[in-house]
């Protein structure tokens, strides 16, 4: 038997095959697979939280501000902690105190200087306050923040008491009526649009005296002159209340 096999194998080697063959081919140059271990569970990131930045009210202690309206403006032109320290760009607010109307906005026009709204937008203040009637000198214009300021945070803002110091300074200036111009303005005055199916221009009431209108900004206004024509006529409506 042994002989056999020994001429069967002979007899292939002389055919020129020497190796053993398979049917399924297979890759010569494969490494084999990595031994398969179970995988431990990857542990959670640990989260960092930073500390919350500890708030800094606007204007200090709300006992320090200012009392009277004059030295409220010379402190609004000097105050740090109203502007994070800044106080370069500061535009005063102007006009009488006790004035019969007073004019609120959200921040000086870019290029104001030593006089708030002395642009395109104090032009339109202008014109609308003329064809009104009201003497420009019996007009008090302010704003909310101390100089030019896009985009500001107004969230922040009023977290950090930008309302009660606008009441505070409106107060001190106490007009017979308030126009705010934008929709930042009359928010932060305890005026809430969303609580009215009312569309702006919007009557409201500043404290328990002062009737107030809550209008779109000047900017808006002179970039939709539609805007322009509803805000003549709830100006009209309201002059008659």
């Amino acid at each position: 038997m042994g002989r056999e096999i020994a001429a069967a194998l002979q007899w292939w080697r002389d055919a020129g095959l020497e190796h053993d063959f398979a049917d399924a081919p297979s890759n010569w140059l494969e490494r084999p697979a990595p031994a398969v271990t179970e995988a431990r569970p990857a542990s959670p990131p640990m989260e960092i939280k930073a500390a919350p930045r500890p708030l800094v009210r606007l204007g200090g202690p709300r006992e320090s501000w200012p009392q009277d309206l004059a030295a409220f403006t010379a402190w609004w032109l000097v105050e740090p902690s109203l502007d994070n320290g800044q106080v370069a760009g500061r535009v005063p607010p102007r006009g009488p105190a006790h004035a019969a109307l007073m004019v609120l906005v959200d921040y000086p026009e870019s290029g104001d200087g030593e006089r708030l709204l002395s642009g395109p937008q104090g032009r339109l203040l202008d014109a609308i306050l003329t064809a009104l009637g009201i003497p420009l000198d019996q007009v008090y214009v302010a704003s909310l923040l101390p100089r030019h300021m896009p985009l500001p945070d107004w969230v922040a803002l009023a977290e950090a008491g930008l309302g009660e110091l606008a009441l505070h300074h409106l107060a001190l200036a106490a007009p017979k009526r308030l126009i705010s111009f934008g929709a930042n303005v009359s928010p932060l005055l305890g005026h809430d649009p969303a609580k009215t199916a009312e569309t702006l221009p919007q009557c409201y009431q500043v404290g328990t005296h002062v009737p107030a209108l809550a209008a779109p900004g000047l900017d808006t206004l002179m970039a939709r002159p539609r805007g322009k024509a509803r805000l003549w006529q709830a100006l009209l409506d309201w002059q008659a209340l």
